[in-house]
């Protein structure tokens, strides 16, 4: 795993390559040997049966692209297979040698089949794994004002919680967002990523005593839209940083390896696809396992900056937990409750592993009114300062709710799917404003400040 830095500073991983305004490349060089590759002889063999078993003919040039491995290895591979009558030529394809699987070949491939039939780019090792991550960590990112400020301008914030985000974010430890239900704070995780420029090297899979971890995972990770080097090790794929959300549906479990019976090889649990990036732990409280229990789990983790997995036969293991936390939750760091009905969190053992708490409040009405332009704005619609006064007096003396900053964009939804169901563009008036706020809040307010509900008029 390479060491150096380009010239800016910023990358750990560069060869040299450059674009064609001159600036470098990242890259991690591919391996040029099978001892490079940091992954034994055997196991790479083994996927290269199984490529040729599912492709029936393949070149040398595809297998190699196939196993995301640098020409010169497998040369190296299919020169072996070969001498092992495992592999047959079939005739060439300009220089290329084109191969088939023998009949050795194929009983082979199907006994690797029955156990494992993991097929794809070959793995990385643990410590090439451990490396990456410690060169690419998100604590030692640089984190700036600017940079903050740009990733949250679409939102409508208070310059000292966006201060705080900044710093918790800086800090590379966990940060919890806790407030009253609908105050933005899953949006605000959302954008956290957005903080940070450039991209991390994600490995298709990660090799451990024999066993195959699939780590890269489409739904998790983007690719970064900018070039890489044509000399990087294409075991690796080079991705914005990874952004995990996990809700209700997160259980202990989930934390641990998922082992597929049927193709014999793991998926890596959440936290370890959030690797070099962030981890949201949505509406926490609200999962299927208390917090104490997701906090007990995470204790060595939080502390220690790693984590223990366990494979089907027992073996434990220890990967990096590079991960910036961000917890988003009604609960009350303080005890009690914020706002809403739920959960007290009051633990000191456990908050003192979350360093950074913002509280994420109502919004003002100052505030009230940037939210309602600008979703306003995002429909398409005409805003009505004059309007959402009578909003707002509808909230404080009819409704009895807060200022929540999610209640303009849920009006205006309401509002253009009524006009989309009703096949015509959308108004924002005092008729359709009653209706949007009978049909969000399950009732037609006494005295409402707005006028009739009946039909728009032509």
């Amino acid at each position: 795993m390479p060491t150096q830095t380009t010239s800016s500073g910023t990358s750990p991983f560069a060869t040299g390559d450059a674009d064609e305004d001159g600036a470098e490349l990242p890259a991690l060089p591919a391996p040029r040997t099978i001892e490079a590759t940091g992954i034994r002889t055997a196991l790479i063999d083994d996927i290269a049966i199984k490529t040729i078993a599912r492709d029936r003919q393949v070149t040398t040039p595809g297998l190699a692209e196939a196993l995301a491995l640098s020409q010169p290895v497998v040369d190296d591979v299919f020169a072996r297979l070969r001498k092992a009558q495992l592999v047959e030529v079939l005739g060439m394809s300009g220089t290329a040698y084109r191969m088939s699987l023998t009949s050795s070949g194929k009983a082979r491939a199907d006994d690797l089949m029955a156990t494992n039939q993991y097929v794809g780019p070959v793995p990385v090792s643990l410590e090439a794994y451990a490396e990456s991550v410690r060169l690419q960590s998100i604590a030692s990112a640089r984190v700036r004002p600017e940079a903050v400020r740009r990733a949250f301008a679409g939102l409508v914030l208070g310059d000292d919680v966006v201060r705080q985000i900044g710093i918790g974010v800086a800090s590379g430890m966990p940060i919890m967002l806790y407030g009253p239900s609908g105050t933005g704070k899953t949006s605000i995780a959302e954008r956290i990523p957005l903080v940070f420029q450039g991209g991390v090297f994600i490995p298709h899979a990660l090799e451990v005593n024999g066993e195959i971890i699939r780590i890269f995972d489409p739904g998790v990770h983007r690719v970064y839209p900018g070039a890489v080097s044509a000399q990087h090790d294409r075991r690796w794929v080079y991705c914005d940083r990874p952004f995990v959300i996990a809700g209700g549906e997160l259980t202990a479990e989930s934390l641990d390896l998922q082992y597929n019976a049927v193709s014999g090889f793991y998926t890596a649990p959440p936290q370890v696809k959030a690797n070099t990036g962030v981890f949201v732990i949505d509406d926490f409280g609200r999962q299927r396992m208390r917090p104490e229990e997701l906090l007990n789990r995470w204790v060595v983790p939080l502390d220690r900056g790693v984590d223990h997995l366990t494979l089907h036969g027992g073996a434990k293991f220890t990967v990096p937990f590079a991960v910036l936390v961000v917890f988003a939750t009604n609960l009350d760091p303080a005890g009690g409750f914020v706002g809403d009905a739920g959960l007290a969190l009051s633990d000191a053992v456990f908050l003192r592993r979350i360093p950074n708490k913002v509280h994420i409040g109502h919004a003002s009405r100052d505030q009230f009114h940037e939210i309602s332009r600008r979703a306003c704005a995002d429909a398409g619609l005409s805003y009505d300062s004059a309007l959402v006064d009578r909003l707002i007096e509808l909230l404080s003396s009819h409704v009895k709710e807060p200022l929540r900053p999610c209640i303009p964009r849920d009006l205006v939804r309401q509002i253009t799917w009524e006009s989309r169901y009703e096949g015509r563009p959308p108004v924002l008036n005092s008729a359709s404003m009653a209706r949007a706020c009978r049909a969000y809040f399950a009732a037609t307010p006494v005295g409402s400040p707005f006028g009739g509900d009946g039909p728009e008029s032509a």
